[in-house]
C-alpha cells in the first residue's frame, strides 16, 4: 500500500534502536525524511547508516536527550516543520512500589509525560497551519492492564493519555491526528533488562522469566519491532486521517477484554 507520505518529514524520538528504530525504518521506506534519534552517538549514527542503505530515504541522526529543551531543540533544528511527530521515551527501570521515591516519581513524570506533551506543543500549530500532522505516543499496555513494578511508568503514560485525548479533538478540524500504540512484550533490548530486572525481584532465572511471560502471550511470542513499526506508519499515513484519539493495542492477544 502507498501510505501518501512520501516526501512529509518524520521526527521519531529515541529510535537509535527498539521500537523506535521500527517506527523510523517503515516511515523511511514509506518515502519520508526522518530525523532520528538517541543519547549514544556510535549506535545512532550506524542506525542511520542501516536504515539509509536499507531504503534510500534522507536519514538525519540527531544525539540529544529529548526530556530536555536543549535536546527537543536539536530535534526542531533538524526538521523545524514536522508532519509526523513519534513520541517515545525510555520508561523507569521495574521497581516494587514500596520502593518508589519522590524524586523517581517525578522523573517518571517528566520522561513519559511532560516530554512528549512539550513536543506536541511546539510543533502542533504548525500541522494545524498545513493541514495535515500525525502525532503517533508510545506508550504502553500496562495503560490498561497493571504490570507488576512498572507503576511509575503506567502512571505517566496513562496521564499523558488523558491530557491528550482532549487535545486529539481540538484539533482534529485540521487533519492533525493524535494516538497512542499501547504495546505489549515485544522482543528489544529494553524488554531484556526488564526480564532481567524482574527475575532478580522473583529470584529466578531470566530464561524462567521469559518464558513465563511469553506464556502469557496467546500468540506464542514476543513481538518484532518491524511488525510495530508497520502500525506506527499506517497511523502516519494520509489514510488514517479518521483515526484521532485512539489507544490502540498491539500485544499478541495478552490483554484479556472484549472491548
Amino acid at each position: 500500500m502507498d501510505l501518501g507520505i512520501s516526501g512529509r518529514t518524520a521526527i521519531v524520538c529515541a529510535s537509535s534502536k527498539g521500537l523506535g528504530r521500527g517506527c523510523a525504518q517503515a516511515l523511511a521506506e514509506a518515502g519520508c525524511t526522518v530525523v532520528i534519534n538517541g543519547r549514544d552517538g556510535t549506535t545512532l549514527e550506524e542506525t542511520a547508516r542501516q536504515i539509509r542503505s536499507r531504503t534510500g530515504a534522507t536519514v538525519i541522526p540527531v544525539v540529544a536527550d529529548v526530556s530536555t529543551r536543549a535536546g527537543q531543540d536539536a530535534l526542531l533544528a533538524a526538521a523545524p516543520e514536522p508532519d509526523i511527530l513519534v513520541n517515545n521515551n525510555g520508561g523507569p527501570p521495574p521497581k516494587g512500589f514500596r520502593d518508589v521515591s519522590r524524586e523517581a516519581l517525578l522523573e517518571g513524570v517528566v520522561q513519559n509525560m511532560a516530554t512528549p506533551l512539550e513536543l506536541v506543543q511546539r510543533v502542533v500549530d504548525g500541522m494545524i497551519a498545513r493541514r495535515f500532522g500525525r502525532i503517533v505516543n508510545i506508550t504502553s499496555a500496562s495503560v490498561l492492564t497493571p504490570l507488576p513494578g512498572l507503576d511509575v511508568s503506567s502512571a505517566a503514560r496513562a496521564g499523558l493519555t488523558a491530557f491528550l485525548s482532549g487535545v486529539a479533538r481540538e484539533v482534529a478540524h485540521a487533519n492533525v491526528t493524535i494516538n497512542n500504540i499501547l504495546p505489549g512484550m515485544f522482543d528489544t533490548d529494553r524488554l531484556k533488562g526488564g526480564l532481567t530486572k524482574m527475575a532478580a525481584m522473583k529470584g529466578i532465572s531470566v530464561a524462567e522469566m521469559a518464558e513465563a511471560r511469553r506464556a502469557d502471550v496467546p500468540a506464542g511470542r514476543f513481538g518484532e519491532a518491524d511488525e510495530f513499526g508497520r502500525l506506527c506508519a499506517f497511523l502516519a499515513s494520509a489514510h488514517a486521517g479518521y483515526i484521532t484519539g485512539q489507544n490502540i493495542l498491539i500485544d499478541g492477544g495478552a490483554f484479556r477484554g472484549s472491548f
